[in-house]
């Protein structure tokens, strides 16, 4: 009876895809007099179709943001002594019904209770306890992580509603490459300018994304002139061609236009102006040796492409120019 309460809270009505209800009983609610149930709903629901089975196999301590944005729940998980099957623990509540309902749409779990209201820092790994993660977690493998699946996974539900619909698409094509990363810091350009324009992004994909590398916008804000990081595409890379904070960072000549549009445990999303342009390859081997600062390469790169990218101080967006020694195209 509370879930038409929903319909006016932002996250829903931004949201149609399917989703994974955590129903806590009717007589665990009451017992909350204080709690405010448009609320409890909206922490013990999230994006996507989570089955019993999935949940069984996610990585103990997951945690999975619901439809109250920046309020992530922890899956945990243990075995029952006497009939040695898996227990599956959302936020320390046993789901105690699992599977009770399931369409195709709605997946709906009973629990055993509700789950407490959830902190601001429900999200963020390094407030989990002990008692989330095991004190020596397991050695690195070079099996696909299960949390890297779960991640990306919620990474594509989050884009295609949020504008990044290509970029989406263009991770489930690209799947089987990314899940066997550890992590992935991912530029792009939303689809708004993809059709109107920075088409040339599509057959780009890979060399607009760093692997093994999280790298949000506190981490980016750190990284000198000069910090060379190689993409998914092999042999190529990006360069930060001005440091600073979002209004004055360049990678390759590149201003940010959303700084972490998107970010969860493994994959962090900043949004661009434009397409990155391959930087000169004379330029690009000095960094690379260790030779000359870039501020002293510079001088080797094409006129008009620093011109054009100069735009980006007035509006923030510029024409993509290709110069002769841009072999590899856009």
């Amino acid at each position: 009876m509370a879930v038409p309460s929903l319909t006016d809270s932002p996250s829903f009505t931004t949201w149609n895809g399917p989703s994974t209800l955590f129903a806590p009983s009717d007589s665990s609610v009451r017992s909350c007099v204080s709690c405010s149930i448009p609320r409890i709903l909206s922490e013990h629901i999230v994006p996507g179709l989570f089955s019993f089975s999935y949940l069984q196999k996610l990585a103990f301590g997951t945690k999975v943001e619901t439809m109250s944005p920046g309020h992530c729940l922890t899956v945990t998980s243990g075995t029952h002594r006497d009939t040695n099957t898996t227990r599956i623990f959302i936020d320390g509540v046993e789901i105690s019904r699992p599977d009770m309902f399931n369409n195709g749409i709605v997946v709906v779990h009973g629990l055993e209770g509700f789950i407490a209201p959830l902190s601001p820092f429900s999200c963020s790994i390094e407030k989990m306890t002990s008692l989330a993660f095991p004190l020596h977690p397991p050695p690195v493998s070079s099996s696909p992580s299960p949390l890297m699946r779960l991640m990306l996974r919620d990474a594509v539900l989050r884009l295609r509603t949020s504008g990044f619909g290509i970029l989406a698409l263009a991770i489930r094509i690209k799947y089987p490459e990314l899940v066997n990363l550890q992590n992935a810091t991912i530029f792009t350009v939303d689809d708004f300018s993809i059709f109107t324009g920075a088409a040339s992004y599509v057959s780009n994909v890979r060399f607009h994304i760093v692997p093994n590398r999280y790298l949000a916008m506190a981490d980016l804000e750190r990284l000198p002139v000069g910090t060379v990081l190689p993409s998914l595409e092999r042999g190529q890379y990006l360069v930060v061609t001005t440091a600073g904070r979002p209004a004055t960072l360049r990678i390759n000549y590149v201003r940010m236009k959303s700084p972490d549009a998107m970010k969860n445990q493994k994959v962090v999303v900043h949004s661009l102006f434009l397409p990155f342009p391959h930087l000169h390859p004379a330029s690009l081997d000095g960094l690379m040796n260790g030779r000359n600062h870039l501020e002293e390469n510079v001088a080797t790169t094409d006129e008009s492409m620093k011109d054009s990218c100069a735009a980006l101080e007035e509006n923030g967006s510029c024409e993509v120019i290709i110069p002769p020694w841009n072999f590899h195209g856009l």
